[in-house]
């Protein structure tokens, strides 16, 4: 099979497996083994977490990048283009390297049948490969354990932290999603959970694998300051750090939890605490409290689970505006729409409420039900048509003093990016 446009083989994909979500690790594997022998070229870190990945990534790559080293990136999934996934030195990738990439996957699958998912993670993994980069920063895209990305063996792995998403897949208590998450651990190798708590089976898994864990307020803890912050593990303090370009609490938690990485790496990658500054202050990944000054103000967040949006919670009340907060929203129908509202309730005002150029999207008719039975006032939801209608509904309704929230899922924040792109708003 050959397409000669990127579109060409993304929708060409999108047909080639019965499931979209397909867990598993020998139809991947098999196909790996024929595009590639040997051990991976470089070291690799692994993140996986129910929330926090991209933004962990972000500073993955920013401070080494920033450090000197050639990074190569993979995440999942993408706001407005499908490069966005594969980076290297912190840019997307070509459309023709990433069609070069499928070309290869396509020959080596043979009768193999691939998801979407995983036929992009064979084409990073190829690239990356073959451009040998000094380290590999790799997303895992749903769980871990049988995750495409877990294919190869991290020097470090990273878990952000655990609560309940996916459940459908992965389990519907922490205990199970955690189990899932930990599967990225390799034996003897080292391991950081980003978390003060971590689910028993976490550390069930780190014992039975000798895989030394490293966890947030024991092995290492870090601390608010005025206008910055610092982090310590053992003897080792860093000082003066500035605050990430990322807004929130969580993402101080996010950082230090890559420091804690990055330490268990200095050997190989040493960092210095001028890069650790500029990584800090240079990652700014789209859609994590995304904030673009106007009237009114409007904010983007890919925040799609109970977890998420108490976090979004927190920083809109650290961020208050004389209007009122109006939320463009929308879900996808596996997502606890009731829980996220009951999190944000108080804070939001009005829901615009719209639809996804997705299958799996909730209609906005029944998201407004959902709301509706998740506490939010029916008076207070406004079904809305596509994106580009709620957003100027939004708008309207915030006026000049108040606030727009995009949120509810990369989907919706990659459209109203997009929309506002094509407006020159951007």
């Amino acid at each position: 099979m050959h397409f000669d446009t990127l579109q060409g083989w993304l929708d060409w994909q999108a047909t080639l497996h019965p499931d979209p979500i397909d867990l598993g690790l020998e139809r991947v594997a098999g196909v790996w083994s024929r595009l590639h022998s040997g051990p991976f070229p470089c070291p690799v870190i692994s993140v996986a977490g129910t929330n926090g990945k991209g933004s962990s990534v972000a500073f993955l790559e920013a401070i080494l990048t920033a450090a000197g080293y050639r990074t190569a990136s993979y995440t999942s999934p993408h706001l407005e283009r499908y490069n966005e996934r594969i980076r290297l030195q912190g840019e997307p990738v070509s459309d023709r390297r990433i069609c070069t990439a499928f070309e290869r996957v396509e020959r080596a699958r043979g009768k193999t049948s691939l998801t979407y998912f995983e036929f992009g993670t064979l084409a990073a993994l190829e690239i990356f490969a073959a451009e040998r980069p000094a380290v590999a920063i790799l997303e895992v895209g749903l769980g871990g354990r049988l995750d495409a990305v877990n294919i190869i063996d991290p020097d470090v792995a990273l878990i952000t932290g655990v609560a309940l998403d996916h459940t459908e897949w992965l389990g519907r208590d922490l205990e199970s999603i955690g189990r899932e998450k930990a599967g990225i651990m390799r034996p003897g190798r080292p391991v950081v959970f980003g978390g003060e708590h971590p689910p028993r089976s976490v550390l069930a898994q780190a014992r039975a694998l000798g895989a030394p864990l490293q966890r947030a307020g024991r092995d290492y803890r870090w601390r608010p300051l005025e206008g910055g912050w610092e982090w310590r593990s053992g003897e080792r303090l860093r000082q003066g750090l500035p605050l990430p370009r990322l807004r929130g609490r969580c993402q101080l938690a996010n950082a230090a939890a890559v420091l804690a990485v990055l330490a268990l790496l200095e050997e190989t990658l040493p960092v210095d605490q001028q890069a650790i500054r500029a990584g800090l202050q240079a990652a700014a990944p789209a859609g994590r409290f995304q904030v673009l000054p106007g009237a009114p103000v409007l904010v983007l967040d890919v925040a799609h689970n109970p977890q998420a949006a108490g976090e979004l919670r927190d920083n809109l009340e650290r961020m208050p505006v004389p209007g009122p907060t109006v939320a463009l929203f929308a879900m996808l129908g596996d997502k606890a729409v009731e829980a996220v509202a009951g999190r944000l309730a108080g804070c939001i005002d009005r829901w615009c409420v719209t639809g996804l150029e997705d299958r799996r999207g909730i209609p906005a008719g029944t998201l407004a039900a959902r709301l509706a039975a998740g506490g939010v006032e029916t008076g207070n939801i406004l079904p809305c048509g596509d994106p580009g209608q709620a957003l100027e509904r939004a708008r309207s309704e915030a006026g000049e003093n108040g606030r727009v929230l995009v949120f509810g899922s990369f989907l919706l924040v990659g459209a109203v990016l997009g929309l506002l792109r094509e407006r020159g708003e951007l």
